[in-house]
Formats: C-alpha cells, sequence, structure tokens
C-alpha cells in the first residue's frame, strides 16, 4: 500500500518512516512537511494510507482531511494530544495514534486499513450485482441495491436511503452512482440520485419517492422523463 507521511517535525516522521518499514507491504512515497504541500501531493499521486499529524501551521491536519473530497485516502493519525480525537473519528478515520507510537500498536492501525481496503476491493460491484457492501463509522453492511430509494450528497458524505433507514457512508454521490447500475438509478438533481423504479409521482420540480420528497433540477427533468415508462 502506498504511504504518504504528514509532519512538520522531522524526527517524528523518520519515527513513522521506519514504522512502515516493519511491513514489506507498505511503500512511503512522500514525506511532506505541511497540510498544504501533502494536499497537492495527494491530488497527483494515488496514496492509499495517510499517516497525519494534527498541529501543523497554516493547515491543520484536521482541515486537511476535511478538504480532500473523494481524493481522500485512509487516514491514520499520529499526534502528541487526545484534544481532536473525538473530531478526527466523526471524520472517519482509520486509527487515532497518540505520540510515541509503539511498533505494535501502529501495526494495529495498518491491520485497520489493510481490512478496509479489502472490503472496498469487494464492494465495486458488477452492474448486475443484486449487493453492495457499505462502510458506515466503523461496521461494514450489506446493503440490497433493489432496497435503495434515493442517495443525497451531503458535504463529504452521502446519505443512502431505504425504507425505515439512513445510511452515511464517506464518499462523492458522483464516485456511489457510477458503481451502481445505470438502467436503476438516475441523477435528477446536483445532490440527488434516485432508483427509478421507486419513483411515485412526479410533478413540477418535485418527485416522491416513499413519501420522502426530492428536488428535480431543469437540467435532468428531461432526462427524468426520457427514462420513465408513459402509457
Amino acid at each position: 500500500m502506498n504511504c504518504l507521511i504528514v509532519d512538520d517535525n522531522i524526527i517524528a516522521l523518520t519515527i513513522i518512516k521506519k514504522l512502515i518499514s516493519l511491513d514489506s507491504t507498505l511503500s512511503v512515497v512522500g514525506e511532506c512537511f505541511s497540510a498544504i504541500e501533502a494536499y497537492e501531493k495527494i491530488q497527483l499521486n494515488e496514496i492509499d494510507i495517510l499517516f497525519l499529524d494534527i498541529e501543523m501551521p497554516d493547515m491543520n491536519g484536521i482541515e486537511l482531511v476535511k478538504c480532500l473530497g473523494e481524493k481522500r485516502p485512509m487516514v491514520i493519525i499520529t499526534t502528541s494530544t487526545t484534544d481532536y480525537a473525538a473530531e478526527a473519528f466523526d471524520l472517519n478515520v482509520v486509527d487515532f495514534l497518540i505520540k510515541p507510537v509503539r511498533a505494535a500498536r501502529f501495526l494495529m492501525a495498518v491491520e485497520k486499513a489493510r481490512k478496509i481496503m479489502v472490503v472496498k476491493s469487494l464492494a465495486l460491484p458488477d452492474q448486475t450485482d443484486e449487493f453492495v457492501f457499505i462502510r458506515e463509522s466503523n461496521v461494514v453492511r450489506r446493503l440490497k441495491i433493489s432496497d435503495i430509494l434515493y442517495m443525497e450528497a451531503r458535504g463529504d458524505y452521502v446519505k443512502i436511503n431505504v425504507p425505515g433507514h439512513t445510511y452515511s457512508i464517506h464518499s462523492s454521490l458522483k464516485s456511489v452512482a457510477e458503481k451502481l447500475s445505470k438502467n436503476t438509478f438516475l441523477r435528477v438533481h446536483r445532490s440527488f440520485v434516485v432508483n427509478v423504479s421507486k419513483i411515485d409521482t412526479v410533478e413540477g420540480g418535485m418527485l416522491v419517492i416513499n413519501q420522502n420528497i426530492v428536488p428535480v433540477s431543469d437540467a435532468y427533468r428531461a432526462v427524468l422523463y426520457n427514462r420513465m415508462l408513459f402509457l
């Protein structure tokens, strides 16, 4: 797995690099002393794991995670304080390591990341697949595709709505929609993708799915009508 280390302290950065060398499946592809430098490197490279310090000048680690969007790799925080733990886990990081980081604890965090990567590889469905797997917080769930009513973009998260429940996953709406059948799902708004077979009514700029109102923008209305079977 490709790793990027971000820390403004050269000694801390060197220690993480040495810990990475303990696992032959890990490869350091970059070292950054600022979050801004890291942001630029992530845009240009395929990074699997980001080992990230929090307290850095100009832009801190939490701010970096928030602005990465769909280019965001798996994040393992490495910091000297627990002050940001709650905020970090709200951002769905893989793990939160307190410096000085022990080798055993480091390898446990890497193993978590490895399991997540395996799940992600299994969760890229063929368009004929009946199920997908989603990761919500630290729980991996199997989700029946035909149960999905619609999906809504909310910042760096996508809300997946099924009857009686809503799941929240860290992704972009574009990325999720690309993994689902275009014969079943259709974008009707910049922030909404719907399961066409679940539409109950359409009126003006709104449609209703299972008693939920979803907006339809002018740009997508003609495409929606072309997909609907009229008698």
